[in-house]
């Protein structure tokens, strides 16, 4: 007996093969990525490793340059004995003065710190009047053309001499040597001062000086709303430039002056024949004037909204 295989109808047969179709996995095809996209991500992969290799070589490469200078002082300080004290001599010898730089045991045996923050207090009065009077006058002389006429020469004569020339000056006329260092940090760091905010006022741009002339701004409001945000980025130059010649002449006139002061206590050391001694104190000295100046920089950044020279 023959049994008749069953045919389908044509509607049933395609759902068979619809069916067949879903359950059998395509092969997914391979897609050839875009060319710029690759290129976009190989510039963005270029650039992370140019920033991280920038990041690493800002903190490596100083201390690799400290590193060998260490070593080369290591060196020349060995094979040249009874000069020059070594790092390590420095660090075994003074492990007190470094680490310990905040004990007092009366009169000036004190630590670094207090002799530091002596000189600073100084330097914070004698750059303060400093600051006040070169900001004022330089900027009568910017504003007035005959006050700069007569005043400039004498400027650019004094801006020349040295900080311990003014000391035998002031010791005669102020008789104290509180008040004489005063007047040399004063003195010194004064002209820089002058001559940045002078030019500051003189560059200020004619439109400004034409708004101030329309607005018939009074004296005081043109100073404080023209000239001075104009001339800002010419004035925090000029006291970068002052407070570091306020530091460097405070320790020159402390080692004549005496008494308490990083600048006294060097000249006290080279009067023991303490080497080590010296040599921390200048790290101070060193470090102290680059926090300054920093700071100086930052407050001028912080001013003049970024237009200062970092």
């Amino acid at each position: 007996m023959a049994f008749d295989t069953p045919k389908l109808v044509t509607g049933e047969a395609s759902v068979l093969e619809t069916q067949t179709k879903e359950a059998s996995p395509v092969p997914a095809r391979a897609t050839p990525r875009d060319p710029i996209a690759l290129a976009q991500q190989k510039q963005i992969n270029a650039a992370k490793l140019r920033k991280f290799a920038d990041k690493v070589s800002t903190w490596l490469m100083p201390a690799l340059t400290i590193a060998a200078f260490l070593l080369i002082w290591e060196v020349i300080a060995n094979a040249f004995p009874g000069g020059l004290p070594a790092p390590s001599m420095v660090l075994m010898e003074l492990q007190e003065l470094i680490f310990n730089p905040f004990y007092d045991r009366g009169g000036v045996d004190k630590g670094l710190f207090w002799h530091v923050m002596t000189s600073l207090s100084r330097v914070g009065i004698g750059f303060g009047l400093a600051a006040i009077a070169g900001v004022l006058l330089g900027a009568f002389i910017g504003t007035v053309d005959l006050a700069r006429k007569g005043l400039d020469p004498i400027f650019q004569v004094f801006r020349t001499v040295p900080p311990l020339a003014w000391l035998p000056i002031s010791l005669a006329a102020l008789r104290e040597a509180e008040p004489s260092a005063l007047f040399v940090i004063f003195i010194t760091s004064i002209w820089p001062i002058v001559i940045n905010t002078a030019v500051g006022v003189r560059n200020i741009p004619q439109d400004y000086l034409n708004v101030a002339k329309v607005l018939r701004l009074h004296p005081v409001e043109f100073f404080f709303q023209i000239m001075l945000p104009a001339a800002t980025p010419h004035i925090f130059t000029g006291l970068r430039i002052g407070v570091g010649m306020s530091w460097l002449a405070i320790v020159a006139s402390e080692m004549l002056l005496g008494g308490v002061g990083i600048g006294f206590f060097i000249w006290d050391q080279y009067n023991s024949s303490r080497m080590s001694d010296i040599i921390v104190a200048l790290m101070w000295v060193g470090m102290v004037g680059f926090i300054l100046d920093r700071l100086v920089a930052m407050l001028g950044q912080y001013v003049s909204r970024g237009t200062t020279a970092d």
